[in-house]
């Protein structure tokens, strides 16, 4: 190997995984430390649990459109076009690889988040109790939480419909999720920097890798392209009704609402809020679907508009 092929040699995918996860870990122990969140602990506390609790560090929630909100959009949009700009054309193995990279950060967060809400610290006279106890509605299989899934999909499994059906899904329906909650995040900002960080990497991540996709699958949009996205969607929607069916007789108090169409658990989305009392449960399941998917297919006709003015601009470059 010479040496413009060394130089060429891109830079180890898992060695950015690793720095981006340390990254996180240190500016949550950093906040942590300026939180006053790690102090001298009393009892029987393992190091795992201590350092639980220093990740824990409290913030002010942030604000809609404050300043955390604000960097976050940043970041994102500064990411995407990195992707967009970098990778669009990329081959197949180095697609693959940068899905990788992203699925194992934000595996790594949802995890990270799964345990925190798990683990409790009760403060009584005589020192801090440690008690762990799981909160399903915290569950990981909302909208939001299905790339965790499919990711995979798109890394190990060969080119064909099935892969080109996720595709098609993360392009539309999933870059809406995760579009809706970077400019109007609601109720998933929370008090705990940590928590903070996993809520706006996650979704900037998805909104990311949805345009990302969009611009590398540029060539295959198409109706059947969308319509494999509104049959992912479809799957994934009675996936989530059934367990919302199966938790409600088994916990039915844990206020488990995975895709917020538990028929037994009042919705908390806006809009659909306003809707879900006021109709028959299967209208408003209707209506949920349709909406999503008239939603998405906006999304998916911008995609479709931006790229034939791109391909117009092109062509008019190369005469």
């Amino acid at each position: 190997m010479n040496t413009s092929e060394k130089q060429k040699k891109p830079f180890p995918l898992y060695l950015i995984t690793l720095i981006a996860i340390a990254a996180f870990a240190l500016a949550a122990f950093i906040a942590s430390l300026i939180a006053g969140s790690v102090v001298t602990l009393e009892g029987d506390w393992s190091g795992f649990e201590k350092l639980l609790y220093a990740l824990g560090a409290k913030m002010a929630k942030p604000a809609l459109f404050g300043t955390w909100h604000i960097v976050s959009i940043v970041l994102t949009v500064a990411l995407t076009v990195f992707l967009v700009a970098k990778f669009k054309d990329c081959n197949d193995i180095t697609l693959r690889r940068i899905l990788l990279v992203m699925w194992l950060i934000m595996l790594f967060f949802e995890v990270y988040k799964q345990l925190h809400f798990s683990f409790r610290v009760e403060s009584y006279d005589w020192g801090e109790y440690i008690h762990w106890q799981y909160d399903f509605w915290v569950f990981p299989f909302q909208f939001c939480s299905t790339p965790i899934y499919l990711l995979p999909i798109l890394v190990f499994v060969k080119e064909g419909k099935f892969r080109n059906a996720i595709s098609a899904y993360m392009v539309t329906f999933s870059l809406l999720a995760g579009l809706i909650v970077m400019i109007y995040p609601g109720d998933v900002f929370s008090a705990t920097t940590s928590i903070n960080i996993q809520t706006m990497v996650h979704h900037g991540f998805q909104l990311a890798i949805g345009i990302f996709l969009a611009a590398h699958n540029r060539h295959k949009l198409s109706k059947r392209f969308f319509a494999w996205s509104v049959a992912v969607f479809t799957a994934l929607s009675a996936i989530a009704l059934i367990l919302n069916i199966v938790m409600h007789h088994v916990k039915p108090d844990e206020g488990f609402n995975m895709f917020y169409i538990n028929p037994y658990q009042p919705c908390t989305l806006p809009v659909l809020s306003a809707i879900f009392p006021l109709v028959p449960y299967p209208v408003y399941l209707l209506i949920y679907v349709i909406g999503f998917t008239l939603v998405s297919a906006i999304i998916y006709a911008i995609e479709k508009g931006i790229v034939a003015i791109c391909s117009k601009i092109k062509h008019r470059g190369e005469k």
